[in-house]
């Protein structure tokens, strides 16, 4: 027999990690395959495939908290709280030989209808406007990086400009780019269009696009660009849908989709775009290029600013992609200095926060230090994303920050005439040669980040790593700072023999507390022992520490602790901690982690905790320890 299961808890993590380890024990005692799924705060892991879930003959959920089961339809479950999967594992187990266990049938929405009300709530419109510009993006980067390697390796300087000499091997490379920039408005349309309508808009909505850029159809001398194709593919898609919804034969439906739905919504797209559409947008259009490339002072430098502060606001959001969408398609109309400007606002955000990082150490946890290091490396990619963990976590000080260093960048590269000829960022595009007046392009990306990091700095206070009463010099700090981002793979790393306790005197759940808190005061772990202890006694309010088997728990979070610690204590006769199963703790395994390490150390503690714990034999091996020495050996196997 093959059982699949799943664990979780809604508050922390070890009895999500208990009942894992039972069921696991308790199949191999019973000798059932078992495999089990743990989503634990830390997230999904050991996830169940298809495979497992086909091949399984039943299915086990063990959880206090919300588990979706559409994947399980059709198969024999037991859905149950996690302690029963911690307290009677082999009866859970046993139950599938022993009882007629009910299929599972859908009373919810399947997954698909789960992401289909997901898409419903989000703006249609720009839902799938997106999908069009994602599937045009690299029609646009390809086009401009082959034409801007073609004009750096093989164009000539002659009085009118940058030539490439017509019988020349590179005079075929920009024809190529050249030939990719022509796809653009087309896909953007087909795939708006396929966005709306599925594959039956795919074929009008290119050749919509098709028409849109090409103004020759409706007598004009320029097409009506993006826009146009904008327009052309969301036609497509509507009109396709219209014609997809008319009943017809059911001899006629076969070829419904091969044949005269594309016919029809082709035929009716490119008649709207040639007689009602095309030649009105085609002149929108113009005087939108017309009137961007006459922008000279304070108007150019007004849009400077606006592309500046959209590019950074959301960093890669809706705002992001529309500016992005906007200096795109001036690309294509010729106009590289609208996309010069934002690829500077790009890649001054993750810079910004790099370079932060490195001038002052004492604003930053050393996550956010590490943070910082990657952050950097992403700006020079023009990935804006970089800051998103900085501004997720401090959005009223970083945001502004780097906004007003987008925003400085943006205007300094459209004073200077930068252009960019490839629809991204950061100075990648300058090396790669895409890049009009390299030099001004590198000027104001500099000023654009130290400004974001100036300001960030100055407007963040130094976090608590300098506390008052450490008179540890500059160095000493480092070293502790260092020390923090140690990475912790056994107990022992972080408990000594100052930290074990085989002889607990206290009498109630407080008193112990505070016996493991005093002596990771004296430790020099804890730095204000009355402020970590609240934290740990706020823990205690939301659900008792105390596990079962013997076991206790206590942990907390808190800018009190200096770096991450257990403390080890034994009670030979028991305490009372208000267990699950009711039994006095004798064990108590007390973690203090400071606040800027509890989503990596915190989990992964009481990960190593939980699964160790429910060994048995440990369990009274640890009860009969008589020395510090011997017990710190046991604890080393907890890793």
């Amino acid at each position: 027999m093959k059982i699949v299961a799943v664990t979780a808890c809604p508050v922390g993590i070890a009895h999500t990690y208990m009942a894992a380890e039972n069921l696991q024990k308790a199949g191999e005692k019973l000798g059932v395959d078992i495999k089990v799924e743990t989503q634990g705060s830390i997230g999904v892991e050991n996830a169940l495939t298809d495979e497992d879930i086909e091949e399984a003959d039943g299915v086990i959920i063990a959880s206090d908290k919300e588990v979706t089961k559409e994947r399980f339809i059709g198969k024999r479950l037991i859905a149950t709280g996690v302690q029963e999967g911690i307290k009677r594992p082999e009866e859970l187990i046993n139950r599938f030989a022993t009882e007629d266990v009910p299929v599972y049938q859908a009373d919810l929405m399947s997954a698909n209808d789960v992401k289909k009300k997901k898409k419903e709530k989000e703006n249609p419109i720009y839902r799938h406007l997106m999908s069009g510009v994602s599937y045009m993006i690299p029609f646009i980067v390809v086009g401009g990086l082959l034409i801007a390697l073609a004009l750096t390796l093989g164009g000539e300087q002659t009085p009118g400009g940058i030539v490439i000499p017509e019988d020349s091997f590179w005079k075929k490379v920009e024809e190529i780019g050249a030939a990719s920039f022509s796809f653009m408005v087309p896909i953007l349309a087909g795939f708006i269009a396929v966005s709306i309508a599925d594959r039956p808009g795919l074929a009008p909505g290119i050749i919509g696009g098709f028409i849109a850029a090409n103004g020759s159809f409706y007598g004009s001398e320029a097409g009506a660009g993006f826009i146009g194709g904008i327009i052309a593919g969301f036609l497509a898609g509507y009109i396709t849908l219209a014609i997809k919804k008319i009943k017809v034969p059911q001899a006629i439906q076969p070829v419904m989709p091969i044949i005269f739905i594309p016919i029809l919504a082709t035929l009716a797209v490119g008649l709207l775009f040639v007689y009602v559409v095309g030649a009105p947008v085609a002149q929108v259009f113009e005087s939108l290029t017309a009137w961007l490339e006459g922008m000279q002072g304070a108007s150019s430098i007004l849009l400077a600013l606006i592309l500046g502060a959209m590019i950074s606001i959301d960093m890669g959001g809706p705002f992001n992609k529309v500016a992005f969408l906007f200096g795109s398609a001036m690309i294509a109309e010729g106009n590289y200095e609208i996309m010069g400007p934002i690829a500077v606002a790009i890649c001054i955000p993750p810079l910004g926060m790099g370079l932060a990082t490195f001038m002052n150490k004492r604003k930053y946890q050393p996550a956010e230090q590490q943070a910082g290091k990657a952050s950097f490396t992403m700006g020079l990619f023009g990935i804006t994303e970089g800051a998103i963990p900085f501004a997720a976590q401090d959005p009223l000080r970083v945001i502004p920050s780097i906004m007003i260093g987008s925003m400085t960048g943006s205007v300094i590269a459209m004073i200077g005439n930068v252009g960019d000829r490839v629809a991204h960022g950061g100075p990648i595009v300058a090396v790669l040669g895409a890049v009009d007046n390299v030099l001004m392009f590198f000027v104001a990306a500099i000023i654009g980040t130290i400004v974001t990091a100036f300001m960030v700095n100055f407007l963040k206070k130094d976090v608590s790593g300098t506390h008052k009463g450490n008179n540890a010099s500059p160095k000493r700090a480092e070293e502790d700072a260092s020390s923090k981002t140690t990475e912790i793979t056994k107990l022992t790393d972080i408990v000594t023999n100052d930290l074990i306790h085989l002889d607990l005197q206290g009498n109630t759940k407080e008193e112990v507390l505070d016996e493991l808190i005093a002596s990771m005061k004296q430790a020099g772990v804890v730095l204000d022992a009355e402020a970590y202890k609240q934290v740990v006694i706020a823990r205690e309010h939301e659900g008792t520490t105390g596990m079962g088997m013997s076991i206790a728990i206590p942990h907390g979070k808190s800018e009190a602790v200096k770096e991450p610690a257990v403390a080890f204590g034994m009670h030979r006769a028991g305490v009372d901690w208000e267990s699950l199963d009711g039994n006095p703790a004798k064990l108590i395994f007390m973690i203090a982690v400071p606040t800027e390490r509890a989503g990596d150390d915190h989990l992964k503690i009481l990960q190593m905790l939980s699964r160790k714990l429910m060994d048995d034999n440990y369990r009274e091996k640890l009860l009969h320890v008589t020395t510090k020495d011997e017990a710190h050996r046991l604890l080393m196997e907890i890793q």
